[in-house]
């Protein structure tokens, strides 16, 4: 979103008021050029024989964006198998869809293979399970590579004490199933977190990676996971993919040339593709002046946009409304019967009530951690696609909160008796 004299402009020099008095707020609206402008960025850095770009579907998970990043060539990061089949419905060949869950029961898993995708392993157990009937279905295997890594605690799932993955020590416990079985190992696969910033860190982690694949002569792929960051600021700081494809890419076409032949290099990025794509815009209901502090309370919360309370997230707040006006000090604050905050004393220009505010790097972890939490309606969701606005989701109603409950009445008779 760029700022033309006194408005911002979405691509194709769309007004957001435009789009926020047509569908309504609050509004999560994504542009599908910045989607494209960051997927040919990704491709274009890494120089291998093969490269495939899975798109991390839990980022992101409407289908119209799905095809969207079909479209472009993308495969599929999938992590449960209500994604599987969005990734199915979106047209994903089976086989450019991969699946990696985690803590589920074999008879998901058990769908995933009827479903024909790729099928991710995290654990022994599950590894055993799943080989000794399956024996002869190609599985990847999911490593932990016992690195801290990633912009906070909660999205870092490559440490020692993490739920995800097979850990390197428990490699020869792996490669006597493997071995028994006769199974097929036809990738291996990491992933350490989300916002790494460190390109040294990605080295790390392909070192591991590598030298276990080499116990493995049957590999098709190997696939680096991802967790590149973003910007979240103005000049913000941000993981250097063109210094990373560079590396990285010489470093793999070593170790092809040693395997004995070329692998296809993987990634999995959500956030990279499309968090920088997505806008999201509510309503200033109040301004509430206190003792020591000026709340910009808005309509929306927590149920909408949870990572700023539950990662610590900063997304960039801009007044949509009034851009070139005298900037003044806000806590920005939601609707939510909970500590409900989304920035504090953020400088903004000033804001009047019904002012329409824009939170920037939307587009990934936003819609998709979305809540009817205290029983409040989620919003719309548009795309931006070659200079038109099209609708890709409706705003919910009260019958679409009340669906699936079940209205009984077996209290009526103990009030008559009351």
């Amino acid at each position: 979103m760029r700022l033309n004299g006194d408005r911002y402009e979405l691509s194709g020099e769309i007004d957001p008021l435009y789009l926020c008095n047509k569908y309504g707020v609050p509004l999560y609206v994504y542009d599908t050029s910045i989607m494209e402008r960051q997927y040919k960025r990704l491709s274009e850095a890494f120089g291998v024989p093969s490269l495939k770009i899975n798109f991390a579907c839990k980022a992101l998970n409407n289908i119209t964006v799905l095809k969207f990043m079909r479209s472009l060539g993308a495969g599929l990061d999938t992590v449960s198998i209500e994604e599987v089949r969005l990734g199915l419905a979106a047209g994903f060949d089976p086989h450019s869809i991969i699946y990696t869950p985690n803590c589920v029961s074999i008879e998901e898993i058990e769908l995933a293979i009827e479903a024909g995708v790729r099928i991710n392993i995290d654990n022994i157990s599950t590894l055993e399970q799943i080989g000794t009937k399956h024996p002869d279905l190609p599985v990847c295997i999911r490593i932990n590579p016992h690195i801290m890594a990633g912009g906070n605690s909660k999205i870092s799932t490559g440490h020692i004490d993490s739920k995800f993955g097979i850990s390197i020590h428990q490699m020869p416990h792996v490669l006597r199933i493997v071995d028994a079985i006769g199974l097929k190992i036809e990738g291996v696969h990491m992933h350490t977190g989300s916002d790494i910033l460190d390109v040294d860190v990605f080295l790390e982690g392909a070192e591991i990676l590598l030298k276990i694949a080499r116990h493995f002569k049957h590999l098709d792929y190997i696939d680096f996971g991802s967790g590149f960051k973003v910007p979240y600021k103005t000049d913000d700081i941000s993981t250097d993919i063109e210094e990373l494809g560079e590396k990285i890419s010489e470093r793999f076409k070593i170790f092809c040339s040693k395997y004995g032949h070329d692998l296809t290099l993987m990634f999995e990025p959500g956030k990279f593709l499309v968090s920088e794509a997505g806008f999201f815009f509510a309503k200033v209901n109040v301004i509430k002046q206190t003792t020591s502090t000026v709340f910009a309370g808005i309509d929306s919360g927590l149920n909408h946009l949870i990572r700023p309370m539950f990662y610590n997230a900063h997304h960039t707040i801009l007044n949509a409304s009034n851009p070139t006006g005298k900037p003044r000090i806000y806590t920005v604050v939601g609707y939510i019967c909970e500590t409900d905050t989304f920035g504090v004393n953020r400088l903004i220009p000033q804001l009047h009530e019904d002012d329409v505010l824009c939170f920037l790097n939307a587009g990934a972890y936003c819609f998709t951690m979305s809540s009817n939490y205290n029983s409040r309606l989620r919003p719309a969701e548009v795309l931006i696609h070659e200079g038109k606005d099209y609708l890709i989701r409706k705003r919910e109603t009260m019958d679409d909160l009340m669906k699936n409950q079940v209205d009984i009445d077996i209290f009526q008779e103990k009030t008559k008796n009351a």
